[in-house]
């Protein structure tokens, strides 16, 4: 009874949990978070110091007593408590305007599609031990093919490539369900890590993670750009061990890049050869429809349609596309309790 009634003044949210941000979407007021999946702990204390951008920004800076750490791996809860303490300030940020002491929210949340029965027991209970009286899951696919406007329930093959930080999920929806996909542990992340490999074995300069994914924003790319970009790489010499700056290139990153879009690319091709051909025939005449931050990358949807010659385009707000379908399902209880998993806590469909 009481959450009951603490819930009439708490907001329902839609969440994206993911490797490298985690979005918040409220029905009243749209996309409200948009914050990277860190925290900062004090170990002697066991303290929370950090979160989000706060937290990201202490990187590789702290003392050995604070721990910044991503509790999620590959989009899978890998730390329990930092993760529950993650949603609890989030969901605790979303209500600090109102005057509800203990918020209670209906919460929709994007799970991956390759995740097991205790790992979604772990997703149910972080967010209830968060301050959430129900949690509904749904596979990322499909809340991002609902956010980037896709029509999911009608008898029409549409394709959606997801592009996180940890996984890129592709998968071919129709009718309210994934026909065929694949899951890959190759997306943001493992850019990352190529450009510093890149660095390391080109250069004999070490450059963090943060510095690599600056130098992928801003000047890396999928093809060939008509003007060449340039951008400062500064980290540390190996042979010196001294500080050094070198000016790297969109041909060099792209060069670090390439074997990992490679692969993304080919197992887009493996997902459609695997696919229905009335399924395909549905694809070829709409598109494929890329999602998630990755999507934002220079002349990935060139690139993409370039090598299997069907249209691709990039949803609007791409990033958000998780949060705002989970969002939307709020909205419609008949839809989300056909969309749900079953709940791993009891092993029953949820009751919306």
């Amino acid at each position: 009874m009481l959450k009951q009634l603490l819930g009439k003044f708490s907001k329902d949210l839609g969440i994206d949990l993911g490797t490298s941000n985690t979005l918040v979407f409220s029905q009243e007021k749209g996309l409200v978070i948009n914050e990277p999946s860190v925290v900062a702990v004090n170990t002697r204390t066991g303290q929370i110091l950090a979160v989000g951008r706060d937290a990201r920004n202490m990187i590789d800076k702290t003392p050995p007593h604070i721990l910044t750490t991503r509790p999620l791996v590959k989009a899978v809860i890998s730390d329990f408590e930092v993760t529950e303490k993650l949603l609890k300030h989030f969901i605790d940020a979303v209500h600090h305007e109102t005057f509800t002491l203990m918020p209670r929210p209906r919460v929709v949340i994007g799970v991956p599609l390759e995740i097991t029965e205790v790992e979604r027991k772990a997703v149910e209970d972080a967010v209830l031990s968060a301050g959430a009286r129900e949690v509904f899951l749904v596979e990322k696919a499909m809340a991002a093919a609902i956010g980037a406007r896709l029509p999911v329930m009608e008898s029409v093959g549409s394709m959606i490539v997801d592009l996180g930080g940890g996984t890129t999920e592709i998968a071919a929806v129709s009718l309210g369900g994934v026909v065929t996909w694949k899951a890959l542990h190759v997306a943001g992340e493992e850019l990352n890590k190529n450009i510093v490999q890149y660095a390391r074995d080109t250069f004999n300069l070490l450059i963090g993670d943060k510095v690599a994914e600056d130098i992928k924003m801003k000047i890396g790319s999928a093809i060939t750009l008509n003007e060449p970009l340039v951008m400062p790489m500064r980290g540390r010499d190996l042979i010196s061990g001294l500080p050094r700056e070198i000016i790297a290139n969109d041909t060099q990153i792209r060069e670090a890049m390439h074997r990992s879009i490679k692969f993304i690319i080919d197992n887009i091709k493996q997902t459609l050869e695997m696919t229905p051909p009335e399924l395909v025939a549905d694809i070829y005449e709409r598109g494929i429809v890329l999602t998630g931050g990755g999507a934002l990358l220079n002349g990935l949807a060139e690139a993409i349609a370039k090598e299997i010659a069907i249209p691709v385009r990039i949803a609007d707000d791409p990033m958000a596309c998780v949060a705002r379908g989970a969002g939307a399902l709020l909205d419609k209880p008949e839809l989300l309790r056909g969309l749900a998993l079953p709940s791993a806590t009891d092993g029953r469909q949820p009751f919306i």
